[in-house]
């Protein structure tokens, strides 16, 4: 099912951003909950939703 991206919700963004930390998708969630962020209205919402899927950390560990 395809939706038009202006009819979204800051829920549905969240939702999104919820299945992508299961799916080991760290900065995807967090490029969605920051949508989610930006729409919603009230600050301390907002904040807690920045809060809850901080950016990941753009550095690579090597592993042997």
């Amino acid at each position: 099912m395809t939706r038009d991206p202006a009819d979204l919700t800051a829920a549905d963004y969240l939702d999104g951003a919820c299945e992508m930390t299961a799916a080991n998708r760290p900065y995807l969630a967090h490029l969605l909950a920051e949508e989610a962020a930006q729409r919603t209205t009230d600050p301390a919402t907002a904040a807690g939703i920045r809060a809850t899927f901080p950016a990941p950390t753009a550095t690579r560990e090597e592993t042997d």
